[in-house]
This record gives structure tokens, C-alpha cells and sequence, in this order.
């Protein structure tokens, strides 16, 4: 063995894979590896995958395909392969038929038993195929070491899976049904994390409004929990996501209203502004059940910050479905949107839907509502200008401090005025908006 052994993990999809790398990291960590971001250095590749865009899907395998030559340079390199895509039926199967080299594959549900199969093949030198179909890992969510991506923020899951089946998604099918982790197990993880001076904290979950737990015998949704978490002692902000309409209830809003602590920023994804499409979407709400939700938040949070997820080209989308959508797109005027043009995804009721769209109209859709979205969210940080906000000090040049206002846009505070330091709060004067980024003072 060579004096240092290196690891490369390449993550894909949401800030859930992201929190499932650091649990993989810290596995890695333990067994004496070290981390690099060139892959031709690395002892071991990990691909954390996702399979929620067939797009992403396709990515990642290229990229998988792209390591064979590191891997006849270097007959010791381990390749593993994890995440929602392998949690599919019968993709490990394709996965290591198509790419023989694969030394690893394992499923969404069992990150944390990842160490075991390292060893097992150090050991044996022989193929580890593992993809649980129980939900096993609530249970060993605490047991993994962690290497958190960041100094100042921190993920800590508080729940797993999806019981809503959109007819696009394939997620309630790779990561199965909902289960909330143990409420006390999830407060000591976040008092941890504070008492290590992490500053922003984000609860994750598929749909963290559904969030069910006890405490001491007592019922805990998940506005309890964000109460609990405020009740804290320690200088942090408070994050979460994702939230899905259907069961944002007035007390989540409540809560959010009156904790300082709770960001004010607020993801709520939409996906389509015509009802009949959140229909066949099977989304379980109308536009005017969503647009009251809005109502109510921006008269509960006069200061909020709203983005959201838009599928453009849903199967039967016409003219006047997308027109609301644009429609609705102008009436709340989000500070960003997360756009993405429908792409079906096998196993999913959309895939078999008719009046599938054509490409061409989906791309002018889709560049039709970026250029609108582009539009809006400049006029939304435009609209800062005069207003004071909170915000993280997260790194520094020689000229300027380098902040995030909740909602992860851009400040930089010229010094000169006030010596401030990484890793601090610090209220601030918007000056200026200019080419994407907030000026303050």
C-alpha cells in the first residue's frame, strides 16, 4: 500500500445526496483515506447518483464510462456506485453489465452499511452488490461519522422517503415511503451541530411538512420541531426543504413568522400553474388553493423570499396551461425558479400518459419562462435596494467581505467601514444590485 490512499466521490441531484456523500466521506475518512479532487489520484471513486431527471441519469453514466481508463491505468482503483439511480429494479444489473470495471453497487437505502462493503472486497477482491428494498437506514442514521462539506452549514435529515406519487416522480419508488426519524434523536443532532458553532442548519426531507414524530410521549409535527430547534440556546439560522403545498399548514407559517431564527426564505415548489395539469400531476392542490398559501405567507412574512420548481411540457400541457403558468409565475413573482422541461422517467404514470410534448415546443416554453423568470427575479433583488438584511459572512478578498442573504444570493460589503469576520452574522444596508450580485454597507 502506497503511503496516503486518496478518495474522489462525485455527487449528483439534491441536498439530500449531498448530506448521503458526507455520510461517505466520513466512512472513507475513517479508514485512513484522504480527499482529492482529481480523479486520476484517487484510490477509490464514488458515484452518489440520481435518477430523478433522465437527463441527470444520462450524465452520470458517461461519466461512470469515462473512468475506464483510469481503471486500466490503475488495475487497484475502486469504483462504487450508490445512490437513487442503483435503488432502481434492475439498474445495478445493467450498471455492471455495461461497465464490468464497477468494483461496488449499492442502493439509496443502505449509505451507512457502504464501510462493510469496502472491507468485504479489500478482503475478498471480489464483486459487492447490495441494494436494500427495506427502509433499514432510519436506524442507522446516527451510527456513520460525518465530513460535513462546510465549516457554517449543516444538513441533518429528519426524514426519508415520499408517500405523495407524483405521476412525473420517481422518487417514492427508489426511496420508498415515509419515515420520520425520532424526534429527540433529530434535537440532539442540531444541538450538536450548534455547540460546534455551525451557523446555518437545514432540515431535509422529500416533504418536510409531513413530519411526524413524539417526544416524551407527546405528539411532534414538524412546526414542533422547528419550535424545539428555536428554543435553543446558540446564534444559528434555522433552514428546511423541501415543503410541498398540500400540507404547509398556518402553524409551519406561524412559526416561521415569529422565530428570528427561521429563515425567511421559503422553497415552495409549484411545478405548473394550470389546474388541470396539477391534475395529471396528481399534486392534491388547485392554483387557488397555492396562490391562498402565498397570500397568506407574504401577510404573515412581509419580508419573505419565495422561489419554486416549475416542469415545463407536462404530458397534455397546452397554450393555455402554460399561459397560467406564466400567469402565476407573474402574480407571486418568486426570486428565483428552478425550471426544467419534462422528461419521462420509466416506471412513472406520466410515461405512458398521451400528448406527450414535442421537444421543440417545450424548448420555446422553457426559454419563454426563463427569460421571464430572469426578468422577475432582477426586479424582486432590484426591489432590496434601501432594505436591511441579515446575512453570513462566508469568505473574504482583499477588497470585499463575501455574504449570502437567506436565500443564497450574493453580498459583498466593500471593507474599510467595519472589520467583520467568516463566519458571523452581520446586519447590512442593500446599496446596489448589480450583475447578479447585492452591494451592501
Amino acid at each position: 500500500m502506497k503511503e496516503s490512499q486518496f478518495y474522489y466521490i462525485a455527487t449528483y441531484g439534491c441536498q439530500m445526496n449531498v448530506h448521503e456523500s458526507e455520510k461517505l466521506a466520513g466512512i472513507l475518512t475513517t479508514r485512513g483515506y484522504l480527499p482529492t479532487d482529481d480523479q486520476s489520484k484517487a484510490d477509490i471513486i464514488v458515484f452518489n447518483t440520481c435518477c430523478v431527471r433522465e437527463g441527470a441519469e444520462q450524465k452520470i453514466i458517461g461519466n461512470i464510462g469515462a473512468v475506464k481508463p483510469l481503471k486500466r491505468q490503475n488495475k487497484n482503483l475502486i469504483v462504487a456506485v450508490c445512490g437513487c439511480m442503483t435503488q432502481q429494479s434492475k439498474m445495478a444489473n445493467y450498471l455492471r453489465e455495461k461497465f464490468p470495471f464497477i468494483n461496488i453497487i449499492f442502493g439509496a437505502n443502505n449509505v451507512e452499511f457502504f464501510g462493510k462493503y469496502l472491507d468485504t472486497y479489500l478482503q475478498q477482491k471480489k464483486f459487492q452488490n447490495d441494494v436494500i428494498i427495506d427502509q433499514d437506514y432510519i436506524e442507522n442514521e446516527n451510527s456513520v461519522e460525518m465530513v460535513r462539506d462546510s465549516t457554517l452549514h449543516a444538513f441533518v435529515n429528519i426524514m426519508y422517503g415520499c408517500n405523495n406519487f407524483c405521476t412525473y416522480c420517481i422518487v417514492p419508488y427508489v426511496k420508498g415511503r415515509e419515515i420520520s426519524r425520532d424526534a429527540q434523536a433529530v434535537l440532539d443532532e442540531v444541538r450538536q451541530l450548534v455547540q460546534m458553532n455551525y451557523k446555518v442548519i437545514t432540515l431535509l426531507g422529500q416533504n418536510v411538512n409531513s413530519y411526524h414524530s413524539t417526544l416524551n410521549g407527546n405528539p411532534v409535527d414538524f412546526a414542533d420541531l422547528m419550535q424545539l430547534v428555536c428554543d435553543m440556546n446558540g446564534d444559528f439560522e434555522l433552514r428546511f426543504m423541501s415543503s410541498h403545498p398540500k400540507d404547509l399548514t398556518s402553524k409551519v407559517i406561524d412559526t416561521i413568522a415569529r422565530n428570528p431564527k427561521i429563515s425567511k426564505y421559503i422553497h415552495l415548489p409549484v411545478q405548473s400553474g394550470s389546474n388541470a395539469v396539477l391534475k395529471r400531476m396528481n399534486r392534491n392542490y388547485t392554483r387557488e388553493k397555492y396562490l391562498c398559501l402565498i397570500d397568506e405567507i407574504k401577510t404573515k412574512i412581509p419580508n419573505v423570499v419565495l422561489t419554486t420548481d416549475i416542469i415545463v411540457g407536462f404530458p397534455g400541457e397546452t397554450q393555455q396551461d402554460f399561459d397560467d403558468t406564466i400567469d402565476l409565475l407573474k402574480t407571486v413573482e418568486y426570486a428565483n425558479a428552478f425550471i426544467f422541461m419534462y422528461s419521462k422517467r420509466k416506471g412513472t404514470p406520466a410515461e405512458k400518459m398521451p400528448n406527450q410534448i414535442p421537444i421543440e415546443i417545450k424548448r420555446e416554453r422553457i426559454h419563454a419562462l426563463l427569460a421571464l423568470e430572469h426578468e422577475i427575479s432582477n426586479r424582486v433583488f432590484e426591489a432590496m435596494k434601501g432594505t436591511q438584511q441579515r446575512v453570513l459572512v462566508e469568505d473574504e478578498n482583499n477588497q470585499e467581505y463575501l455574504a449570502k442573504v437567506q436565500c443564497g444570493k450574493v453580498v459583498k460589503i466593500p471593507k474599510g467601514v467595519k472589520n467583520l469576520s467568516v463566519g458571523e452574522f452581520a446586519d447590512v444596508l442593500i446599496t446596489k444590485y448589480s450583475n447578479g450580485d447585492l452591494i451592501a454597507e
